[in-house]
């Protein structure tokens, strides 16, 4: 299993140089601080990366609804590319804990700083938006909520049972580490979500450089408890690529997913959300996301999506279905 070097004798990686979570002017990638990115020309997206605006459609019944029970959703906080056929087919992911996150992720375009205290009634609203849409499968996302005790497991399990109550619906929760936490872990396992996504996000290299107060051990423990204390469930994980990885070290990292027993695996590209994000070091081809689903399908992941425009959960229902029913 792969170990995350020590912060402190960690060397500067080339585009994404050490950032002191501290400093007044945040650094992003290739050494620039944020007014230098600002002033230069923005990356030209290669075509494969160009595509048609879908038609909105029955976007604007999603976005209606969403606004009307007060509801946060990944879709639009994370500033997602695939929201408008996500919303047209009337699906979203729904982001509970509030819309303000405690971590500064590099990535992430997630409002941060000191979080609102819970909304007691967010587990019905979530369970309205669900029956109204008539999901079968909902996605369950949150900010990361270092401030509270549990890390906002509870919530979680009360979310779950809410929606599960009212719609009959399968569940994937796509959670934060948790800081480790077995027990806060265990309270969210206990109302037996189908699938229990965390996302590793990048390479064990450029976890510090990455998510900055999240380590690589850490989330690999909070997927392994998961499988090992209920086997039953699907485990998944996701990687973003363009940041500076190798080949070499996605496949490390995939295998280090597979020895604790991850079903299911997605990969997709990074995207910079803004000049105040890290930059993209490489734009990957359609065909290498090919070439790395071929080899992640080999190395016995039940279900693999990579493509550039994959996200967490993207067509997530598609891929719980054919494991779940199996």
């Amino acid at each position: 299993m792969s170990t995350l070097p020590a912060r402190d004798n960690a060397p500067g990686l080339p585009g994404l140089p050490i950032i002191e979570l501290d400093s007044s002017l945040p650094i992003v990638g290739n050494g620039e601080t944020v007014a230098t990115v600002e002033k230069s020309k923005s990356r030209r997206l290669p075509e494969w990366l160009r595509r048609p605006i879908p038609s909105s459609g029955g976007m604007g019944f999603t976005k209606s609804l969403v606004a009307d029970l007060g509801l946060e959703t990944i879709c639009e906080s994370a500033k997602c590319p695939n929201r408008t056929e996500c919303w047209t087919r009337r699906t979203a992911t729904f982001m509970i804990l509030g819309d303000t996150c405690t971590r500064p992720c590099g990535f992430c375009s997630v409002k941060r700083g000191h979080p609102e205290p819970l909304a007691l009634d967010e587990p019905e609203r979530l369970a309205e938006a669900c029956a109204r849409l008539g999901l079968r499968h909902v996605v369950i996302t949150s900010v990361t909520r270092d401030d509270l005790p549990d890390g906002g497991a509870e919530h979680f399990r009360q979310c779950i049972l809410a929606v599960r109550a009212r719609t009959g619906a399968t569940i994937e929760v796509l959670t934060p580490d948790f800081e480790g936490n077995t027990e806060a872990i265990d309270i969210v396992l206990a109302a037996e979500p189908e699938v229990f996504n965390h996302n590793l996000e990048t390479v064990a290299r450029l976890q510090q450089y990455v998510r900055r107060k999240s380590q690589y051990a850490v989330s690999l423990a909070v997927l392994d408890h998961a499988k090992k204390s209920h086997p039953r469930v699907k485990t998944k994980s996701g990687l973003m690529l363009g940041l500076g990885e190798t080949t070499g070290e996605i496949l490390e990292t995939l295998a280090d997913l597979r020895s604790i027993g991850v079903d299911f695996l997605t990969l997709g590209q990074y995207l910079q959300p803004s000049g105040r994000h890290l930059a993209v070091d490489r734009y990957l081809p359609p065909e290498e996301f090919d070439e790395l689903g071929r080899m992640a399908r080999s190395m016995g992941f039940l279900e693999v999506a990579s493509a550039p425009f994959v996200r967490s959960s993207y067509h997530a229902d598609e891929m719980a279905s054919h494991a779940i029913e199996a």
